[in-house]
């Protein structure tokens, strides 16, 4: 069944899947028609005689998916589909650069991996490199330089590696929501 075109000025939902059904979800509703986007990365599963890298959601439980809200019965009721991440049974849009931000790491190459979410921290702006022009906090982890980058409707984040003379801080004082410039 050919893929149907789904215009780009539709917001981005996220969708509370079975964990670590996500692939199998996505395969399903593209078949469906929506725009989907599953961001992955590879994990190590450790087995009694073997370590096997196998691909893992980047967001365990929930994938995206472009689409007009007002139709989403189709997509309610694919297997493996528990709800629209929303207020009540409202879902809520997620925005264009949220999305975009993840998807430029995710077309960059760059070895992302799951990471807890971060309200508090230092914001950043990539300045060279694949990542050049996006924002997010940073952190470090073992001695390296991480972009915390977020999806705030999930509560959830990924964490991507970076060199430290990439980026350029963008703020310096404190506000309710965080750090601002």
């Amino acid at each position: 069944m050919p893929e149907t075109h789904v215009p780009s000025c539709l917001p981005w939902f996220a969708l509370k899947v079975r964990t670590r059904g996500e692939l199998l979800v996505a395969e399903s509703l593209r078949h469906r028609g929506p725009e989907i986007f599953l961001p992955t990365y590879l994990e190590l599963r450790r087995y009694s005689d073997r370590i096997k890298k196998t691909p893992a959601a980047l967001f365990p439980g929930y994938l995206f998916c472009r689409i007009d809200p007002a139709n989403r019965l189709p997509i309610l009721t694919a297997p493996g589909v528990e709800h629209f991440v929303g207020a009540g049974n409202n879902p809520v849009p997620i925005p264009d650069s949220e999305i975009t931000a993840i998807q430029r790491v995710a077309e960059s190459g760059a070895a992302a991996i799951p990471w807890p979410y971060i309200e508090a921290g230092h914001r950043i702006r990539i300045e060279y490199g694949a990542l050049a022009g996006l924002e997010g906090l940073v952190a470090q982890v073992r001695g390296s330089d991480r972009l915390i980058l977020s999806v705030h409707l999930l509560q959830r984040s990924v964490c991507v590696e970076i060199d430290r003379s990439w980026i350029r801080p963008l703020s310096t004082s404190r506000t309710r929501e965080g750090w601002s410039s």
